[in-house]
């Protein structure tokens, strides 16, 4: 036999060789290339495809400027700017938590039917919601997986974006959202507004219904005493017996003066005594027609000063309560909060997800790392066991 063929004889296949090599390296096959195959045979073959939508909006009062501010801008805009800053925030985040409650998944489901959105059929079995009948907390959970919300609070911006297996659901749930968020910022100013004014609302309606009262009274006193103005009469009373009382009294002084120039049985004398008879009854009569013992003009006066003065008190009162009411009807419109789209949603023309190469990039990173330490721990054993 020939040299050469003697070494091919003696040469082990091909077979035999790779069963050796396969059998020295099982490990790493078993922890590494296994697992990797898998991977890539379902993210290149059974994955679906997700397209992603994506829009940005903010939140500002009729004010304008930012929202919102954080870190370094709040600090240096001093104590003011902080709780400006917090008010922001606090109100878009809120609108934020909205978008990613089961209030949203469930007026979603009712309207643009959700659950059907997510359970297409050309969603795999590991992507996809699977079910068309799932409870709310399932819903909820897979929901928050493919929706995303984020509140940047040193830009003041939200970005939302939500992934789906369709563009047109992505685009659709995206827009849905973006209505639902406006819908939200009407609610909370509709509540701010109705707190912010029901106080003064109050007070301006108190005041009003007590001074309609009083203007009550006031008519019916006129239309008891048949005087439409009770202080102009009492006044023109006033000054007719003050007149009455001159007049009696230059009576009186000639009547006297008369007296000693004339004589008692004078014929002047005697009229002037008729005169100041006259008078003097006149004066008695305008006096007890004023401050009668049961009551006159007097007494319908006092009341009528009385309603006066509480009127003029209710319409200050009223008047003030209306320019609060005012001021905080502005105050309230200027803290009115809206909703400004930054970026509205896209329609997506191409997949996004699943990010196949970086999925597999961290896999084969992740088996390599264990697989590092898993050779590095039974080498020591080794070691440690020699």
């Amino acid at each position: 036999m020939a040299p050469t063929d003697a070494a091919d004889a003696v040469r082990p296949s091909m077979l035999v060789r790779a069963r050796g090599g396969v059998r020295r390296h099982r490990r790493f096959l078993g922890m590494v290339v296994i697992p990797l195959m898998v991977g890539a045979l379902y993210l290149w073959g059974y994955a679906a495809d997700q397209y992603q939508s994506e829009a940005h909006f903010l939140v500002r009062a009729q004010g304008g400027g930012r929202p919102a501010a954080s870190g370094l801008s709040a600090i240096l805009g001093g104590a003011g700017g902080v709780a400006a800053a917090s008010d922001g925030a606090l109100e878009a985040n809120s609108v934020a938590d909205y978008l990613t409650s089961h209030d949203v998944v469930e007026t979603l489901s009712d309207r643009i039917g959700l659950v059907e959105r997510f359970d297409r059929p050309e969603a795999d079995m590991v992507s996809g919601l699977n079910t068309d009948a799932p409870d709310p907390e399932t819903l909820l959970r897979y929901y928050r997986r493919q929706v995303d919300v984020h509140y940047d609070a040193d830009t003041g911006i939200t970005s939302m974006k939500v992934r789906a297996f369709r563009p047109a659901d992505a685009y659709a749930i995206a827009r849905a959202l973006l209505w639902l968020g406006e819908l939200r910022v009407n609610a909370m100013n509709a509540r701010a507004y109705g707190d912010g004014l029901a106080e003064s609302r109050r007070e301006v309606a108190d005041t009003g219904r007590a001074l309609r009262q009083v203007q009550a009274r006031v008519a019916a006193l006129r239309r008891t005493a048949g005087d439409a103005d009770p202080s102009r009469t009492a006044t023109a009373q006033i000054g007719l017996v003050s007149g009455l009382t001159a007049e009696l009294a230059t009576a009186r002084a000639q009547l006297e003066a008369a007296r000693r120039a004339l004589g008692p049985n004078s014929p002047q004398v005697q009229a002037l005594s008729g005169q100041v008879r006259a008078l003097s009854g006149q004066v008695a009569g305008q006096d007890a027609r004023l401050a009668g013992a049961g009551g006159g003009i007097a007494r319908d006066l006092g009341n009528y000063e009385e309603l006066r003065l509480e009127q003029d008190f209710l319409a200050k009162r009223y008047d003030a309560a209306a320019a609060a009411f005012e001021q905080a009807r502005e105050r309230a419109q200027r803290q009115q909060l809206y909703l400004v789209r930054v970026v509205d949603p896209n329609f997506p023309v191409r997949s996004l997800y699943p990010r196949r190469w970086v999925v597999f990039g961290t896999l084969a990173a992740v088996l390599l790392v264990a697989y590092g330490i898993g050779w590095l721990i039974a080498a020591g054993v080794r070691e440690h066991a020699a």
